[in-house]
């Protein structure tokens, strides 16, 4: 079994950089302890309002929710929708189609996840 990532086109040092860098984008954008579980909690339970979306994230602050939705809206990943015709004024998070483009690379992180977890059990 060959131990190479399969790109597009030939394997130059340019395109290695550029896959590089493409990695490390997606990284920065979804990284960290709790943007993948928002987005996942988002997909899962769609419109969701904050202290719902707090419960179902165990240990996340609401200083932490707030800061990290920020970031995932500003990255098209999530939508903040307000009802001001209604009182109290309710405020909900959504998933937006864009965020759902993520859902293969979650279940395929998902896999590896289980299949990693399998194998360190077996090593030890």
């Amino acid at each position: 079994m060959e131990n190479t990532l399969e790109f597009e086109g030939p394997a130059t040092a340019q395109a290695c950089s550029e896959n590089l860098s493409a990695v490390e984008d997606a990284i920065y954008v979804i990284g960290g302890k709790w943007k993948l579980k928002i987005i996942i909690v988002l997909q899962d339970k769609g419109n969701i309002r904050f202290n719902d979306l707090q419960r179902n994230i165990p240990g996340i602050s609401a200083r932490v929710l707030s800061n990290e939705l920020k970031d995932l809206e500003l990255n098209g990943f999530v939508k903040r929708v307000v009802h001001a015709e209604q009182t109290p004024v309710i405020v909900e998070y959504i998933s937006t189609d864009y965020s759902r483009t993520l859902k293969p690379v979650i279940i395929a992180l998902s896999q590896w996840g289980k299949t990693h977890k399998r194998k360190i059990k077996e090593d030890f």
